[in-house]
């Protein structure tokens, strides 16, 4: 070209005009014929670049399917939106935790400034291109190619949307092409609106005030500056319109939401985005001037606590119990009946594939999830659990271990909905994440310890008939089914005796409620137990003798909801804490519906909350304490538990509205301390916890906690009074005998038939038992009582009457007295303080009584002066002389006497005439006196011959009788004083001896010290 130039110049210069003309005719046909050529060769050069170019081009796209625009659109409007949780009553709580937060919105919700920012900086010819901008592209690709030190980029809005929700983030000239591809298809399809609105709700634009990543121009203005993105001023919305080029750059906010000390970069982009909307013509020289001078730092957002930080607990339930129903309405919208899946294997992989699929739908669908939380009792109970002032020390488990500190836990539920109201999942969420409150994937649950009582032995035996609250279950001794363990109470191996079912709940003994639970049909038991909703212990293989007293795994909203059944007539209204789920438009995809299930009847039901109110208001019961923490009243009923390790204690109670239940314990099985430094127990320590924590809750809502209705009888139940023993109605001995017993009863298993179990008897105490009286024991050492049926004993091994209430005392069972065969020995502890006589007990364990006989002097036979029963005071002040003492046996036997015990002056034969020698006569007087004396000692003899021979013919049967069928096998003795006995047989001789005198002296008086 130079020479072209360069020979027009050369033929300009000539001085010949003809030749200049003709020359100059003759360039000019050469040079229209090079331009003409080189016009030519550069379109078909240009053609020849095109056609490369545009073959290139289809090269990269031709492996790529072309989706259809249907699934275009589903990818392009799939925002990745934050999944929002709620408490009841539509109270927002806060976002899932996810790595992006965002917020969907419609293009007419969003500030014109903001779009007008948003076009010139990043797309300024947005409403002119078909999807890209050749120049920029062309160069893009330039600076691509040339490997420019500055990058321009030239994508469009169009272009940006395909990148971040179709394709991958890989940097490929493929993948440019796809992009490019797919961005003129979009146009195509969708109106530039359209386009725009979805570009706004999906860029990512840095973090917010609490550190969290977002996306979208709603939570940018939110998370940024505390407002709406239609509420932006032009500030604001220059500054969010900048953060796209490189939002962590540009961002205000460092990870954790501390506002950074350098904000340059973000206001110096946020100035170019101001300058180019007034080079657009979006604003005017003045409001960008007033844009300019912004106060960036004074109008971000202050640090807020995310709603994990407030809340993780409920966040985290709200997240693991709405993952099936997600599921589940994945399934359903496939057209996938999980129940049709024969195969197992099959079937768990399909749930698992959808489970996962759910997690991710949670992640980026934006779903709402409702739960059933009351906001104001839920924080209100946090309160109580941070500022509860009874907790006991850190401690470390038995084996040794971390020390952690004691835990505590509860859960509220509405009884006529099963909804959770609120609960307390720990005491600090930053020290240990375990909910101990709700069941979930981490926590099966603790030892539940006494609780389990009135879910299994007592709710099964009332609804079957085996028991009813007025019929005994006895608390005696009882070993293990199959083992040699004693089944031990609170208090070890002490036991209440012959308690009914009542009072064996509400003082929560142990040994009934094993007995009882042996006997039953462990099948049904199970059964019963996932109608309860304790589905992990619904088999008699997973049950076991002390299940009664406490399994190891129950989740304490499994046992709440499980004893809200008490309160709705034997209805369990499942419990539940997702009320509802809707999709980001607001579309209900789930709405919970209650769930009844029959567990027991309704008289079986109302005979529990009537028994378990007595735990709380009864004298005895095991929560008597409870009334007095609380600031309301209301028809409360309960039950405490203990874990056998003492590293649980819970209390569970219940009214006609709700049912709360509370846990504290140590999750590393820790000891709880017995009593606490303030002087109170566990056990009262956690009722003072249940009941902080129900008034906190009154507090909010008096209505629903503490109802003014107590509960009432659903009809079937009476008032019936039974013989306490049999269960039969009472007949006249029962009544004599003070057994009779008025309780509740199920109409249905009300006796109909009278008491056949008493006989009269009487009866004698041998080692501290009751036996009956044999045929050959004396009259004197029996008592009168009634005997009892031995079947109705069944169930204790040896003698009862140990166990038995302090009012029956003259209840003797069916069985006859123990004798050892033999003649007891003489008895050698007879003393004497100079004025009265006493003895120790015999050592033979059959001797039931003792006789005393008196002589006043070695010529005078003993007489039989008095007689003293097994538990009469073994002493005696009497005239003085020699007294003899005899033990009698429950057969009959006498042993012989013992040593004299000399009380006074005793007075031999021999002594009188040494004292008589010095003395010839005696004064008229005094032989008078003497002679009225001893006749009067002969009369009185007289009068009681009869009456003391007829006594001794019948109490003194032949010594050498022995019936070897009465002589206990398994009678073991309680007395400190018994020893074994003489293996000599001593046979009294004295029959004669002893036929003389009676009970009665008229100047003896005795101690008498009876019970």
């Amino acid at each position: 070209m130079n020479d072209f130039f360069s020979t027009i110049k050369q033929l300009f210069s000539r001085k010949e005009p003809q030749v200049v003309i003709k020359g100059v005719r003759i360039t000019t046909k050469v040079a229209w014929n090079l331009v003409l050529l080189f016009l030519t060769l550069t379109v078909i050069m240009g053609a020849f670049a095109g056609g490369a170019a545009a073959g290139y081009f289809a090269s990269l796209v031709k492996d790529e399917p072309i989706p259809a625009f249907e699934e275009m659109e589903r990818s392009i409007y799939n925002y990745e939106e934050a999944t929002e949780v709620y408490f009841a009553d539509e109270v927002l709580l806060g976002d899932l935790p996810s790595p992006l937060e965002r917020r969907e919105v419609s293009i007419d919700q969003i500030s014109d400034h903001l779009i007008n920012a948003v076009i010139a900086t990043e797309d300024e010819y947005f409403f002119e291109h078909e999807g890209v901008v050749p120049k920029a592209l062309f160069r893009a690709l330039y600076q691509d190619f040339s490997n420019a030190a500055t990058q321009t980029g030239g994508s469009t809005l169009t272009q940006q949307l395909v990148k971040n929700q179709l394709l991958t983030s890989e940097v490929t000239h493929d993948r440019k092409a796809i992009e490019i591809l797919y961005a003129m298809r979009l146009e195509h399809h969708l109106d530039k609106e359209d386009i725009l609105e979805a570009y706004m709700n999906i860029v990512p634009f840095g973090r917010n005030s609490n550190g969290r990543q977002v996306a979208g121009v709603e939570a940018a203005a939110r998370g940024l500056f505390d407002v709406s993105a239609s509420e932006l001023s032009l500030s604001q919305a220059a500054y969010i319109a900048g953060l796209p080029q490189s939002p962590f750059a540009h961002t205000p906010f460092t990870s954790s939401g501390e506002v950074k000390e350098d904000l340059s970069s973000g206001l110096s982009r946020m100035n170019t985005v101001l300058n180019r909307m007034y080079a657009s013509g979006y604003i005017t020289a003045e409001e960008r001037e007033q844009a300019l001078d912004f106060d960036l730092e004074n109008e971000l957002r202050d640090r807020q606590p995310s709603s994990r930080q407030q809340y993780p607990w409920v966040l985290e339930i709200a997240r693991e119990y709405a993952i099936p129903v997600i599921r589940d309405i994945l399934l359903e919208q496939d057209d996938i009946n999980i129940d049709d899946i024969e195969d197992d294997d099959q079937r768990q992989l399909t749930l698992n594939r959808y489970t996962e699929l759910a997690e991710r739908s949670m992640m980026q669908d934006g779903y709402q999830i409702h739960t059933t939380i009351n906001k104001d009792i839920y924080d209100a109970q946090q309160e109580v659990i941070r500022e509860f002032d009874y907790y006991g020390p850190d401690k470390s488990p038995p084996e040794g271990g971390e020390t952690q500190p004691e835990e505590a836990s509860s859960v509220l539920i509405n009884n006529q909905t099963g909804a959770i109201v609120s609960f307390v999942a720990g005491r600090d969420f930053e020290e240990r994440q375990t909910n101990t409150a709700i069941r979930n994937s981490g926590y099966s649950g603790r030892p539940t310890g006494s609780t389990m009582k009135s879910l299994t032995t007592y709710p099964f035996a009332f609804e079957t008939g085996q028991l009813q609250p007025g019929i005994l279950a006895p608390d005696t001794p009882y070993i293990y089914p199959g083992t040699d363990q004693d089944v031990r109470n609170f208090d070890g191996l002490n036991y209440r005796g012959l308690i009914t079912s009542r009072e064996a709940l509400i003082q929560s003994r142990n040994t009934p409620a094993v007995r009882e639970f042996a006997e039953m049909d462990w099948d049904e038991v199970g059964e019963m137990l996932d109608r309860f909703g304790l589905d992990q212990y619904n088999s008699r293989n997973n049950l076991r003798h002390s299940f009664p007293l406490g399994p190891d795994n129950v989740a304490l909203d499994q046992q709440v909801s499980a004893f809200s059944t008490y309160a709705n007539d034997g209805i369990r209204n499942k419990q539940y804490i997702i009320e509802k789920i809707t999709d980001a438009n607001g579309e209900v995809l789930y709405e919970h519906e209650t769930q009844e299930i029959e567990v027991l009847s309704p008289q079986t039901s109302y005979l529990m909350y009537d028994v378990m109110r007595d735990v709380v208001n009864a004298n005895n019961g095991t929560a008597r304490n409870l009334p007095s923490y609380l600031d309301f009243s209301s028809d409360w009923a309960g039950k405490t538990g203990t874990s056998q390790g003492f590293s649980d204690v819970l209390f569970i109670g219940i009214n006609p509205n709700i049912t709360m239940g509370s846990w504290i314990g140590y999750y590393n099985n820790a000891q709880l301390d017995r009593t606490h430094s303030s002087g109170f127990s566990y056990s009262i320590r956690n009722q003072m916890l249940w009941a902080d924590l129900m008034n906190a809750a009154y507090e909010i809502d008096p209505d629903l906690i503490g109802p003014s209705e107590t509960k009432s009888s659903p009809g079937g139940i009476v008032s019936q009074s039974v013989c306490a023993i049999s269960g039969k109605l009472p007949s006249d001995l029962c009544r004599e005998a003070g057994l009779v017993e008025t309780d509740l009863f199920n109409s249905r298993y009300a006796p109909t038939e009278e008491d056949d179990s008493l006989t009269r008897v009487r009866y004698v105490r041998v080692e501290d038992d009751h036996y009956k009286a044999l045929d050959t024991t004396p009259e004197e050492f029996t008592k009168p009582g009634v005997s009892v049926k031995e079947e109705y004993f069944e169930f204790a091994d040896g003698d009862i009457t140990q166990y038995l209430p302090d009012d029956w005392d003259d209840l003797v069972p069916d069985i006859d007295a123990p004798d050892n065969g033999r003649t007891p020995d003489v008895l050698t502890s007879g003393s004497t303080d100079g004025s009265s006589v006493t003895w120790g007990a015999h050592p033979e364990s059959d001797v039931i009584g003792y006789r005393l006989y008196h002589s006043p002097s070695e010529d005078a036979d003993p007489a039989l002066i008095d007689s003293f029963i097994w538990d009469d005071d073994r002493t005696f002040r009497g005239p003085e002389g020699a007294y003899f003492i005899t033990a009698v046996d429950v057969a009959g036997r006498e042993s012989s006497y013992s040593e004299p015990v000399i009380v006074g002056e005793y007075v031999s034969p021999e002594d009188e005439e040494e004292d008589e020698e010095p003395e010839e006569e005696t004064p008229d007087n005094e032989n008078n006196n003497q002679n009225e004396n001893e006749d009067n000692d002969q009369n009185n003899n007289n009068q009681n011959n009869n009456s003391s021979n007829n006594n001794q013919n019948n109490n003194q049967p032949d010594n050498n009788t022995n019936d070897p069928n009465n002589t206990p096998d398994n009678n073991e003795s309680n007395n400190d004083d018994s020893n074994s006995g003489n293996d000599e047989n001593v046979s009294s001789s004295n029959d004669e001896n002893q036929s003389n005198g009676s009970n009665a002296n008229n100047d003896a008086t005795r101690e008498d010290d009876d019970e």
